[in-house]
Formats: C-alpha cells, sequence, structure tokens
C-alpha cells in the first residue's frame, strides 16, 4: 500500500485555540454591549456604535443632572442652617423672655375620675421639646386622652388628661416623678 505523507503541522491546533479565544471574546462584548443596551433608555439604533454613543450621551446627561441637583442641595444645606441659626437665636430669646417674665418649669399632677390623671407641665419652649416629650410620656406607658398645648413669652404649657395604658394605674406621686425625669431627658 501506498505510504501517505503524514503531516506534523502545529498551526491546526494553535489556528483552533485563537478561533476559541476570538469566539469567546465576541460573545463577551456582545453581551456587554447587551447589558448596556439594556441600562440606557434610549438607543436609537442597534449597531454596536450607536449604542456606545447613545451610552456616551446618556452618562453625560446623568453627569449633568448630578451636577444641578448637587447646587439645589448645597443651597438647601445653606438656607437650613441659616434658619437653624435663627431658630436657635429666637429659642435663646425665648428661654430669656420666659426667665424673665418669672416662668419657671414646673410639674403638676391631680386626680380626677378612677384611675386618669390631670398633668400640667410647664417648660421651656425648644424646637421639638414637645413631640420628645410625648413619644417619652408614652414610652413609659402614660396614654393621653385631652391634651392641650399653649405657648406664650419661651414657656410651653401642656395640660392632658392621661392614664396608664394596658391598665396600669398610676399614682399622683410616681406621675410627678417620671414627668420630672421626663424634663430632665429632653
Amino acid at each position: 500500500m501506498g505510504r501517505g505523507k503524514t503531516s506534523y503541522d502545529d498551526t491546526v491546533d494553535y489556528k483552533s485555540k485563537n478561533l476559541h479565544a476570538e469566539r469567546r471574546r465576541r460573545e463577551k462584548l456582545s453581551s456587554r454591549l447587551l447589558t448596556l443596551r439594556a441600562l440606557v433608555p434610549i438607543i436609537t439604533n442597534m449597531n454596536k456604535g450607536t449604542i456606545i454613543e447613545d451610552a456616551i450621551a446618556y452618562t453625560q446627561e446623568l453627569k449633568k443632572k448630578v451636577e444641578v441637583l448637587t447646587g439645589m442641595l448645597q443651597e438647601m444645606e445653606v438656607t437650613s442652617s441659616e434658619e437653624e441659626i435663627t431658630t436657635r437665636i429666637n429659642e435663646i430669646g425665648d428661654c430669656e423672655e420666659m426667665k424673665r417674665c418669672g416662668i419657671k418649669e414646673d410639674v403638676q399632677v391631680t386626680t380626677i375620675e378612677g384611675d386618669k390623671l390631670w398633668i400640667k407641665i410647664i417648660l421651656e419652649k425648644k424646637r421639638g421639646r414637645f413631640s420628645r416629650l410625648m413619644e417619652k410620656m408614652s414610652c413609659f406607658g402614660l396614654e393621653l386622652i385631652d391634651s392641650n398645648l399653649t405657648t406664650s413669652k419661651g414657656a410651653m404649657l401642656v395640660t392632658a388628661c392621661v392614664e396608664g395604658a394596658l391598665g396600669e394605674t398610676f399614682t399622683v406621686q410616681q406621675t410627678k416623678e417620671l414627668l420630672l425625669q421626663i424634663l430632665k431627658g429632653i
């Protein structure tokens, strides 16, 4: 039988490896372009160049929006800090007015029908202090049935009818001490 020429050419395997690597590279690039296309809301054409151009335009648009929003946030912070300074100055003035008028912080508790208590609290008028007082009273198990808030001359007058949440009973002295403790903490 005839002897055929055998070729020991390594380039076949080498080309095959390059083809697989190139195919994987193209597939990876294609999948990333699809991901980019999904992220950019307005794509004018589906070819690779247009997808990239539209992504660049969208990124620049987002960058401008970030700059505008950053500027607005900085303006709000400046305005907020100016308002906070004004509020603190007013609070200091209110505190001084309260002292000048001889008004002092005070807590009075009186029993009214059954387990209900009538409380009268005079405290310094400060921003957020009333809401903190109400939160603390609720945390300690005092349920407000009726309440009234009056402010005058740097002071707040809080009057309320309260009872123990979940049927708890509070004594007059116990409630007064609890309220004084709350006032020290707010």
